[in-house]
């Protein structure tokens, strides 16, 4: 399974739309936001994805009620532990214990983003991911990264 994963979007549509053409391309099955989508309209782009998503609210994140209805219910509190695909994953936005959760073994996967720089690397056994910023606005270097569940490696994408 192949899983496409996004952070730090706040507000950008345009790259929003760019991504899910890249994910599209790429054959991806499920979306994992690792928060600041910032405002609830993201879901204008990102409702036609027709996988699964999993998010997570991020510290630029105000208007959580909303985000949640129109998410369905698949954005949540921090951090967020979930399986798919046999694999045990964990996302969060701030990186604060990235490096704990990854060497504790429960994971085979660690998610997160804040830090606008994409991020690929093992802890022991645990595969960690920061896809970069999608938006672009603090590097203007705007990215997204995929992984395979299968093989348990990332790519760092651009979003052109």
């Amino acid at each position: 399974m192949i899983v496409g994963i996004i952070a730090d979007s706040h507000d950008h549509l345009d790259n929003l739309r760019k991504v899910l053409s890249i994910f599209h391309e790429r054959k991806v099955e499920h979306i994992i936001h690792a928060g600041d989508f910032t405002s609830a309209f993201t879901w204008r782009a990102l409702k036609h994805f027709p996988g699964g998503f999993t998010g997570i609210f991020g510290n630029n994140d105000g208007e959580r009620v909303l985000l949640k209805k129109l998410y369905q219910g698949r954005v949540f509190a921090q951090p967020y532990r979930f399986s798919l695909h046999h694999r045990r994953i964990v996302v969060m936005h701030e990186p604060d214990v990235v490096d704990a959760l990854a060497d504790s073994g429960h994971f085979d996967l660690v998610v997160y983003g804040h830090t606008h720089e994409p991020v690929v690397r093992k802890v022991a056994n645990t595969l960690v991911v920061n896809p970069g910023e999608a938006c672009g606005w603090l590097y203007e270097n705007p990215t997204a990264a995929v992984v395979d569940l299968e093989r348990m490696e990332a790519e760092i994408l651009p979003i052109r």
